[in-house]
């Protein structure tokens, strides 16, 4: 993995349009191993961290694109991340591992949020994260996602004319709503 993260920033004869894909890959090699992704979590989070840390022209639609799939692919990664970490057996559970990095996954979706440019998958893919942070964490999350970009998001994604991201923002709203009746 070290050597990827060095390779994924630094390699120029890597193709960009390789890296939302390799980032979107952790996830899925989380949910495929489950808790035991943890001894991979702290370079996985510092990899994802660093490719959200990016920045394009706004005014080159090629880059803005390219950025748009970069968000996605860290976004799927760590919702593949939080499912594989919750696991299925809840006495294997090891979401708690994760916990000290949500302030920086929460900060990539308020950013995606406030985003003039995203896309409606993007949206789809930060509601998704949103509904599988609330449903891993539950309520003792309710203060990290009280936020107003965050309700934004959900309700930008509820009207949605893409069936999916409707519906993952429903979903993830149903969720938030079970937690702020707590």
């Amino acid at each position: 993995l070290h050597l990827l993260r060095k390779d994924l920033f630094q390699n120029q004869g890597l193709h960009q349009s390789v890296k939302p894909s390799i980032l979107s890959t952790f996830g899925d090699i989380a949910m495929a191993i489950g808790p035991v992704y943890t001894k991979y979590l702290q370079v996985v989070i510092h990899i994802l961290k660093q490719a959200s840390e990016a920045t394009v022209d706004k005014n080159d639609y090629e880059m803005l694109d390219y950025f748009n799939e970069l968000r996605e692919g860290i976004l799927e990664a760590y919702s593949g991340i939080v499912q594989g970490l919750k696991g299925e057996d809840t006495a294997n559970n090891q979401l708690e591992q994760l916990r000290p990095y949500l302030q920086i996954i929460l900060q990539l979706i308020i950013s995606v949020s406030e985003d003039r440019d995203k896309t409606d998958s993007l949206t789809c893919c930060a509601c998704g994260l949103i509904g599988d942070v609330v449903t891993g964490y539950g309520s003792s999350v309710k203060n990290l996602v009280q936020f107003d970009s965050i309700a934004d998001l959900l309700s930008q994604g509820r009207r949605s004319r893409i069936s999916k991201t409707k519906s993952m923002a429903h979903w993830a709203s149903k969720e938030m709503k079970k937690i702020n009746a707590l």
